[in-house]
């Protein structure tokens, strides 16, 4: 059974321009042609772009993809080589987490100040204003 780019792009979740993409750096083959010169994708083609997918959803990059890729071609030593990639990206998103909760804090104690010292509503004497200029050494 073969598929057009429109139905593999349908049943793995990916546009047409990205599975493109993907086939142009080389992590999905380059298709079949049909005889009017069209691609055509068989379902294992479905299959690890739906993969490729689900790994960009998780946050993994293309390098770390293709590690995951060329780890699932390797049976014997799949899990060893797909792990790290994992447990690296876990500590890359606990690391954004701590990042966005300090930037979240920062924001909220922006916004008190401006609580605080916006009475009027004029931009001359918002907090806000005020501490998006200044440089991060100088913010109370």
């Amino acid at each position: 059974m073969s598929l057009s780019i429109g139905d593999a792009a349908g049943k793995s979740g990916c546009t047409p321009p990205t599975i493109r993409y993907y086939e142009s750096i080389g992590l999905l083959s380059r298709p079949a042609r049909s005889a009017a010169g069209r691609r055509t994708y068989k379902p294992q083609d479905v299959a690890r772009l739906a993969f490729i997918r689900r790994a960009r959803d998780f946050g993994l990059g293309i390098p770390q993809v293709r590690e995951l890729l060329a780890a699932a071609e390797a049976p014997a030593t799949a899990c060893a080589l797909a792990r790290p990639v994992v447990e690296g990206q876990i500590r890359a998103l606990r690391a954004k987490r701590t990042e966005l909760k300090a930037l979240e804090a920062e924001l909220a104690a922006i916004l008190t100040r401006c609580e605080a010292v916006c009475r009027t509503g004029t931009a001359a004497d918002c907090a806000i204003f005020d501490d998006f200029q200044l440089p991060e050494s100088g913010r109370p």
